[in-house]
């Protein structure tokens, strides 16, 4: 499936449809981020709605690095993933001493207050945003100038970010994220770490995030407030929604569908979140754990 992936730029130009590369590079990219969120969300049953704030972290970090000469992206890209971490470091420190809706309107809350930050930074664009002088350079050989080659370097980090996330998930810490989803009081009567195991979870979430924030920024030449809005946090979670909470390749499907979706229908109406909303309602009623849970249970039958 990595090799079909991996021919797709060449296919592609070979039929003269070499604008759908940047289209798969933006899934990728979305693919990272709504992972990032299923992290917490589907695994650790913490409904954060203030995700986007760790993209658009990470994205601002390229563009303001990138404006002050900085333009390799060995060192900004970790630099974006460091500034979104720790942004949930401390977001997470503060939200995760609340449950339920509290945590959720906290997240939400903080995900604004960035926002807002960002609108009135006016030397770094203010609301109109900040264009990047020049995407990020890699070295080795590797242009991002050219989108077929971002479009390799997005699918080898989302391919890490999955392989990863799979480790992770079936190790020792995976168990006790998940475990503190199911039942959080049990998990604490039994001595486990629950608040410091979400906490860490949190963190890693926000530096993936950021990382995705740094791939989309290079995608667009442009990092506005917009990306840090919480109807892009919104959007994330309608992703893991519809890809399947809790499930590994959740998030990475509903960046596909989602995207995908809104390609093809906006071509033909500005009113393609109609069918959007339809989707999601389907998948709601009828596929609660998503296009993932779907596909196991086909696969099972």
């Amino acid at each position: 499936m990595l090799a079909a992936f991996a021919a797709l730029p060449p296919v592609l130009a070979a039929f003269g449809l070499e604008f759908y590369t940047v289209v798969a590079t933006r899934v990728l990219i979305f693919a990272i981020a709504a992972s990032s969120l299923n992290l917490i969300l589907g695994f650790g049953g913490l409904v954060s709605f203030g995700h986007a704030a760790f993209v658009g972290l990470g994205a601002y970090t390229v563009g303001i690095l990138a404006d002050a000469g900085v333009s390799s992206a060995w060192v900004a890209w970790p630099v974006a993933c460091v500034v979104s971490g720790l942004a949930a470091a401390l977001i997470g420190w503060v939200s995760l001493r609340t449950r339920g809706v509290y945590f959720i309107m906290i997240t939400l809350a903080f995900a604004q207050m960035f926002y807002f930050l960002m609108v009135s930074l006016k030397a770094y664009g203010g609301d109109d945003g900040l264009p990047l002088p020049q995407r990020s350079q890699m070295g080795m050989g590797l242009d991002l100038k050219d989108d077929a080659q971002l479009y390799w370097v997005a699918l080898a980090l989302s391919a890490l970010v999955l392989a990863g996330l799979q480790r992770l998930l079936n190790s020792p810490f995976g168990w006790l994220l998940q475990g503190s989803r199911e039942n959080e009081t049990r998990m604490n009567a039994l001595g486990a770490p629950v608040r410091r195991v979400q906490w860490q979870a949190f963190v890693l979430a926000g530096a993936l995030a950021g990382l995705a924030g740094a791939l989309l920024a290079n995608l667009s030449g442009l990092v506005t407030p917009q990306m840090l809005h919480w109807s892009q946090s919104g959007q994330l979670m309608v992703m893991v929604i519809i890809g399947g909470a809790g499930a590994l390749w959740g998030g990475a499907l509903g960046a596909a569908v989602l995207l995908l979706l809104e390609e093809l229908l906006s071509t033909y109406t500005i009113h393609w979140q109609m069918a959007l909303g339809l989707l999601l309602l389907f998948v709601v009623l009828f596929a609660p754990r998503g296009v993932a849970g779907l596909w196991k249970r086909r696969s099972h039958d």
